[in-house]
């Protein structure tokens, strides 16, 4: 499959589409619990569903329905999964207020980082060395893989729950989404010993809750989904001016992925639809229809 497009949510099911076509090409049921994030590795022969509180693991080019692999340890919402790049290993988040590294050749925690309060997201820095996290206190923190402790802590508003953060490609930057709909950019420095953080900017990208903040593989955009019923594509070039707002979508959007080239964008919504928007005309033009209740997340990889 040279397009993976999946998506997930509260119906208990995972459904792979055609991406030009529109049509559900596979369904897997997932009847343990809703599904939060969903996740393909690299090599597109796996895709991650995070639930309540397991992840399961699903072989993209069988036919099975079962989970090949299912990692237990987190006692509540599994938030967020990223797949380190050669995909050994992968993190996750969880309302249970920890982070947990997984070896995924055999399904074991190799570290375990604690938030001690719901931690919202997890990613791994492009340097595959450090994990970056933020939580519902509103505090993003950077955790050094090799001296296996946290290294920065920054609570751009206080007890503001920050929901999303995106690493820049290149690892030059860092972006949070908080609860306010405030966004706040940090310039990132590698020096030889660890990352570190400059602040750069503050903007204002909704009235409502942030839900995600995405930024592109080109770190030319930043994708902002909100409560507001919309998604906001903003240029990093000048200022993190807004470029165009995304509107069609009924309730509040969850998710979003672009496309390799970040000309597309699939978004991800509770009125039960995904949608894959043109950025150049800022249209519609496909609508993915299945889901019989809110859709939470979504992923893509058109590599």
């Amino acid at each position: 499959m040279s397009v993976i497009l999946v998506s997930a949510g509260y119906d208990h099911t995972i459904r792979f589409w055609e991406a030009l076509t529109g049509v559900c090409s596979r369904t897997i049921q997932h009847s343990d619990s809703q599904v939060n994030r969903l996740e393909i590795t690299s090599d597109k022969k796996y895709l991650a569903a995070a639930g309540n509180p397991k992840i399961n693991l699903y072989d993209i080019r069988s036919t099975n329905p079962s989970a090949v692999q299912t990692f237990e340890g987190h006692t509540n919402n599994v938030t967020s999964i990223a797949f380190q790049i050669d995909n050994r290993w992968m993190c996750s988040s969880s309302e249970d207020g920890t982070i947990k590294v997984w070896d995924i050749r055999s399904p074991s925690i190799q570290r375990n980082y604690k938030h001690n309060c719901p931690v919202n997201e997890v990613l791994i820095h492009p340097n595959q060395g450090e994990l970056i996290s933020c939580d519902q206190n509103g505090t993003v923190k950077i955790w050094d893989l090799g001296e296996n402790k946290c290294t920065h802590q920054l609570i751009p508003e206080d007890d503001v729950s920050i929901q999303s953060i995106s690493c820049a490609s290149d690892g030059s930057m860092l972006i949070a989404g908080n609860n306010k709909g405030n966004c706040y950019v940090w310039e990132m420095q590698n020096s030889i010993e660890k990352t570190l953080l400059k602040p750069f900017h503050k903007f204002k990208s909704h009235s409502k809750y942030i839900t995600r903040v995405l930024l592109s593989s080109d770190c030319k955009h930043v994708a902002t989904c909100s409560a507001d019923h919309t998604t906001r594509i903003w240029s990093t070039d000048d200022g993190f001016n807004l470029e165009t707002t995304l509107k069609g979508h009924q309730r509040w959007v969850w998710d979003c992925a672009f496309s390799a080239d970040s000309a597309y964008l699939v978004t991800a919504c509770s009125d039960h639809y995904v949608r894959l928007w043109d950025l150049s005309s800022n249209e519609t033009v496909r609508q993915y229809n299945g889901h019989n209740k809110g859709v939470i997340c979504v992923a893509l990889n058109d590599v």
